[in-house]
């Protein structure tokens, strides 16, 4: 596209050809760029065969953390994603990092292992190299899920190659990605070998005021969620902290690498506690972000890192202060689904195609379709105490609540149907989602309020007859994927009911 533009070819013509040349890379492309299910299923842990009411004894957990930010930073050119493409990082603002905790109930049925990365997204085939890097140490006997998320930060370090130097250049460093995955799987091992045994407690504080939604409807968890572990010899706690906000507070003209405000939440958290702290981004599609975010995005003079600064420090003071008085019973049962997405974005099926992206995806060898491999998974804390879905994408969060848009209300004119919501599936005290987990998808969007450009389809953003824009489709798998991701949670949920 970059090519064509330059060239002076109408917007209309450069889609056509771009189009045409997807189609071409897509049919002529070599097989072994693909992936077989049992390839992609390989390093991922099912989770329990059957669910159990018996708690264990009490709760042994560790917590470790790797620094990821490489040390040439401004001397070698890393590029930062999430807004801008050919936007080299000119130095480091904080430090990105990968965060792990190990959950055993001590029920003698293995542990859990949940990491959070700062940065923009991960592939399941990335994910699956930390897991198989852990798997092989051996050093962590009887673990039953390895679960990694990317806290989606838009000012660290490129990891899906989207926003390298030009239209469909992969911004990933090799060195870099190798490095993540190393440090990131060490981060779990290392957890591992920190467990300690103590309590856990949960709690929630409101901070709806401190957040919005740019996409009718107007709906996200207003609720940030905190489980709080405290190790019987008196050492560090641990804070795992949950809520639904986008990490782009530093706006689109950032040059400095930043995990954004979850940097600074930690530290805030840390300060007020001595504890550690790690942080878990949760359904943000729609898109849910701080309650300023149209300053940061469209006041040239609007100071973002002071605010961003400044928005992470009253978020962890909140974090810090959650009354977390609900004990929760040293148990844990986790589920894992793997599942086949319908791939309709051309866009996405091309940075595949080219070697940007590196989603699992499998394709018949003289077809055009293709299925994106991902997985769902869920988890309970103690007896129906927490409800944890783990999604591959940026989920809308009315595929959690229920509250969509009306028939005449929403882009397609019909009312979204679906057998359960994920709140519906589960009959813990307090449920939430983990979203880019185990998978980076992009939006994951109701199927009656999804629209593409009627010419341009995935290449363009288009308007629906009530004047809304729909951009987030054309960073989606397609408007199926809603709908199939629900119903293997659906059916994954069976058995905890």
């Amino acid at each position: 596209m970059a090519v064509l533009r330059f060239l002076g070819l109408p917007a209309g013509v450069r889609t056509f050809i771009s189009l045409l040349a997807a189609l071409i890379i897509m049919l002529l492309s070599p097989f072994a760029t693909f992936t077989t299910e049992e390839e992609a299923a390989k390093y991922m842990l099912p989770g329990d065969e059957a669910v159990s009411s018996e708690a264990g004894s009490c709760w042994t957990v560790g917590f470790a953390k790797e620094t990821l930010t490489p040390g040439d930073v401004g001397e070698k050119t890393y590029y930062i994603a999430g807004y801008n493409s050919n936007n080299p990082a000119e130095g480091v603002l904080d430090d990105m990092f990968a965060r792990a905790v190990y959950l055993d109930d001590n029920t003698g049925r293995g542990g859990v292992a949940l990491a959070a990365v700062d940065c923009v997204g991960l592939s399941r085939h990335d994910i699956n190299e930390i897991r198989q890097k852990v798997l092989e140490s051996g050093l962590i006997p009887g673990i039953k899920s390895i679960n990694v998320c990317s806290t989606h930060t838009h000012s660290a370090i490129d990891t899906q190659g989207l926003w390298g130097k030009s239209y469909f250049s992969d911004g990933k460093d090799a060195d870099f990605m190798l490095s993540l995955k190393e440090k990131t799987a060490e981060a779990i091992i290392n957890a591992y070998k920190n467990r300690r045994d103590g309590a856990l407690h949960y709690g929630t504080a409101d901070i709806g005021e401190y957040l919005s939604d740019s996409r009718t409807p107007i709906d996200f968890d207003p609720l940030m969620t905190g489980i709080r572990f405290t190790p019987s010899d008196g050492g560090k706690g641990v804070y795992i902290i949950n809520m639904s906000c986008h990490p782009e507070l530093l706006g689109r003209n950032t040059k400095n690498v930043s995990a954004d405000f979850p940097a600074y939440m930690g530290r805030e958290i840390e300060s007020l506690t001595g504890g550690e702290f790690m942080f878990i981004n949760g359904a943000i599609g729609g898109q849910i972000s701080s309650d300023k975010i149209d300053d940061v995005l469209l006041d040239p003079d609007f100071d973002c890192e002071a605010y961003m600064k400044e928005y992470g420090a009253l978020i962890g003071e909140k974090a810090a202060n959650i009354s977390d008085d609900n004990a929760v019973e040293p148990l844990v049962n986790v589920s894992s689904s793997c599942v086949s997405l319908k791939c309709e974005n051309t866009v996405f099926k091309l940075g595949k195609m080219i070697g940007i992206l590196t989603n699992d995806i499998k394709k018949d060898r003289f077809s055009a379709e293709m299925e994106i491999l991902t997985e769902v998974s869920y988890m309970e804390l103690g007896q129906k105490r927490l409800g944890v879905f783990m999604v591959p994408g940026e989920m809308y969060s009315e595929l959690y609540s229920g509250n969509f848009l009306k028939a005449d209300e929403c882009a397609n004119g019909f009312d979204a149907e679906y057998n359960k919501t994920l709140h519906e599936m589960t009959a813990c005290e307090r449920s939430f989602v983990l979203g880019l987990c185990n998978d980076a998808l992009g939006y994951i969007i109701p199927d009656n309020d999804f629209m593409n450009n009627e010419w341009l389809g995935f290449f363009d953003i288009t308007k629906d007859a009530l004047g809304r824009k729909h951009y987030e489709e054309t960073n989606s798998v397609g408007p199926n994927a809603a709908r199939t991701l629900l119903e293997a949670m659906d059916k994954l949920t069976e058995k905890f009911a």
